[in-house]
């Protein structure tokens, strides 16, 4: 004789996938609701507690065709970088100083939160700040670009592609140009002032950066959520409306679900030697003054000192 199953059972398999369905949805409808449901048991959506950062991989010299470049994967986020050397001439108010032009490209195969078409606002804006970091710390002297004063000098386009976009990726691209940097080396070309033209002796022959090796720079990425809100009759595990949180919660490294989240962003650059050289914050959305200013200043100090730790380990994978 023959069994026929209740259908109206749940399997454990179809439980499982049901849950993560709702979880989905829930995500989808509520992110403020989902991440505080994470951030009051002291954890984050992806596993990792609120000061955690993500692995780290660095590979340099992976274009061939280019004259210095790097791949870096901070977790989902994965940028390639690469530079191209070029001879130009000079601007006339400085007259022995080359260029250093940096890009980042973020396409719409990366994540889908980005169109088709001519660079995106955030794309310009990231741009904007790499160059600022790059032209402000000096690590590239851009006088060592200069072949003959007033005639020619050497313009490095610092191109970076973002392949995979999972959050943070001021952090992933600025230490893919440093590492590119590190890799890049130049021919040695001559200046004729008969001929008017810049060649070079030998494509064989060539020469690294005269980078200022003490003040190889990392980029450290903050962001600040509100303080979460505990559901009615929600169990904590320390009795019901009971939050582990006590005000506003700086996470490191924010990927892209919680970027749209946040209430403050902060970006600390640090050098080799442990100094603080750039720091950048801004208010995002309109639940910036969920946090006073004694707060706001208790949390850029938490920054700082979180990013002097972690920039120790970005500096001894760039060596």
């Amino acid at each position: 004789m023959s069994v026929v199953p209740d259908e109206k059972k749940p399997t454990p398999t179809n439980q499982v996938q049901s849950d993560e369905l709702r979880a989905q949805i829930f995500q989808r409808l509520h992110p403020h609701a989902y991440l505080d449901r994470f951030l009051i048991e002291g954890v984050r959506p992806d596993g990792r507690t609120p000061e955690e950062w993500r692995d780290v991989f660095i590979n340099v010299g992976s274009i061939s065709t280019a004259n210095g470049s790097a791949l870096v994967r901070i977790g989902g986020t994965t940028i390639v970088c690469g530079v191209k050397a070029e001879i130009a001439e000079p601007e006339l108010d400085t007259p022995d100083q080359g260029f250093l032009v940096p890009n980042i490209d973020l396409p719409a195969i990366c994540s889908p939160k980005f169109k088709p078409g001519p660079p995106s606002e955030e794309a310009q804006v990231l741009s904007e700040r790499l160059n600022a970091v790059l032209v402000s710390t000096q690590l590239l002297p851009l006088t060592t670009l200069c072949i003959e004063p007033g005639r020619s000098v050497w313009c490095l386009y610092v191109d970076a592609t973002c392949i995979n976009y999972d959050g943070n990726a001021f952090d992933a691209a600025l230490l893919a140009m440093v590492a590119a940097l590190r890799n890049t080396t130049l021919p040695e070309a001559t200046y004729n002032e008969e001929t008017g033209r810049t060649t070079c002796r030998s494509r064989t022959t060539r020469h690294p950066l005269s980078l200022n090796n003490d003040k190889v720079i990392a980029g450290l990425s903050f962001g600040v959520v509100p303080t979460p809100s505990v559901p009615v009759g929600l169990d904590t595990g320390e009795g019901k409306n009971t939050s582990h949180a006590a005000g506003p919660i700086l996470i490191a490294d924010p990927t892209a679900f919680e970027e749209p989240l946040l209430v403050r962003a902060l970006s600390v650059v640090v050098d080799v030697q442990g100094r603080v050289v750039f720091v950048e914050g801004g208010v995002c959305g309109k639940s910036g003054t969920d946090h006073d200013r004694d707060e706001g200043s208790t949390l850029i100090e938490k920054s700082i000192q979180a990013a002097q730790e972690r920039a120790k380990i970005l500096h001894r994978l760039l060596r």
